[in-house]
């Protein structure tokens, strides 16, 4: 709450207010002197203000203007007096409110930066720029080898050659783990790791549990007496772990890295898998999520149990007895 003065507008200065409401004057200059609101200085009204009206009536601007040069006693003085001043002319026709310590603040131009200012959107957070900094990422049109597809959609960093050479050797079965990584700083999908032969149970142990990656596994399985060797994708994010914008463009890059591992590798995935933790993969894992149970034999409706015990007394049927002579 402000301090109050207790400095009251002069009648002088009233009359000017009630003048100045009815829209015959422009602009009013207020002063203090001898612990009173005077008027220092009016300018009569002139050219149409009807668009300047609201349903109180005229719509004014409160310029307080208080340079740096100005003593402490003096800035504190208007300081306090700035409510009385507002409520003296009546607060329900100030529309706008300025504050300036140099000429430029409280000129023409000074206002339209005022305006400019306040019609601006609140400073971002940090984890609102990278969502920003990702749906500017998003809406990127650049075309390379990896974007000519139509039908490709998210964020498109193009896989570098080493990652795709890798990937063509997992699809032709000579590996069996590629992990890809985003560079961020050179928008790419890099490779991270690729091993020769990794059993699924080991599957975990080459994930990290801190940063995304992108997983093709070949996943050698035998199921209902067949072998099989599957190819495996598997998205691992480690939640928070990682930042706002990491877990933006691992998601919006996903999408367009399958796309190229069709279309240009020719790669055949079984099965596409979303994890936040890499303890999660093992073989068991890989085979319920490749091979779901299907319950095909369901047990048929049992009829319930007659009752027992609660049936009450039995019904006797005697024949009846013929009279006795």
């Amino acid at each position: 709450m402000s301090h109050q003065t207790g400095i009251q507008a002069n009648e002088e200065l009233k009359a000017v207010f009630a003048k100045a409401r009815e829209g015959k004057i422009r602009v009013i200059k207020v002063d203090i002197q001898d612990e009173q609101l005077i008027c220092a200085n009016k300018q009569e009204a002139v050219g149409d203000w009807e668009n300047s009206k609201n349903n109180q009536g005229y719509e004014w601007l409160f310029i307080s203007y208080s340079p740096d040069f100005s003593k402490p006693q003096r800035k504190m003085l208007f300081a306090g007096s700035k409510a009385t001043l507002r409520k003296e002319f009546g607060g329900g026709h100030i529309k706008e409110e300025i504050f300036g310590t140099v000429e430029g603040d409280v000129s023409l131009l000074g206002f339209k930066r005022h305006k400019a200012h306040e019609s601006a959107p609140p400073p971002l957070t940090d984890q609102e720029k990278e969502l920003e900094l990702v749906k500017q990422q998003e809406m990127r049109t650049d075309i390379s080898v990896d974007t000519k597809q139509s039908h490709m959609t998210g964020v498109h960093f193009p896989v570098n050659e080493g990652a795709l050479a890798k990937l063509t050797e997992l699809k032709n079965k000579k590996i069996s783990l590629v992990q890809l990584e985003l560079n961020t700083q050179n928008e790419t999908i890099v490779l991270a790791d690729a091993q020769a032969a990794v059993s699924a149970d080991d599957l975990n142990k080459h994930v990290p549990g801190d940063k995304g990656r992108y997983i093709f596994y070949l996943f050698k399985h035998t199921f209902e007496g067949d072998y099989m060797e599957s190819i495996m994708f598997v998205y691992s994010m480690p939640g928070y772990k990682c930042s706002i914008k990491d877990r933006m463009l691992y998601s919006t890059c996903k999408g367009p890295l399958l796309d190229v591992a069709a279309d240009r590798i020719g790669m055949t995935i079984a099965r596409k898998i979303e994890i936040s933790e890499p303890s999660e993969l093992n073989e068991q894992f890989l085979m319920e999520e490749l091979h779901p149970r299907k319950d095909i034999v369901r047990q048929k409706f049992a009829k319930p149990p007659k009752p027992t015990g609660s049936r009450g007394p039995r019904r006797i049927n005697n024949s009846p007895t013929e009279p006795s002579n």
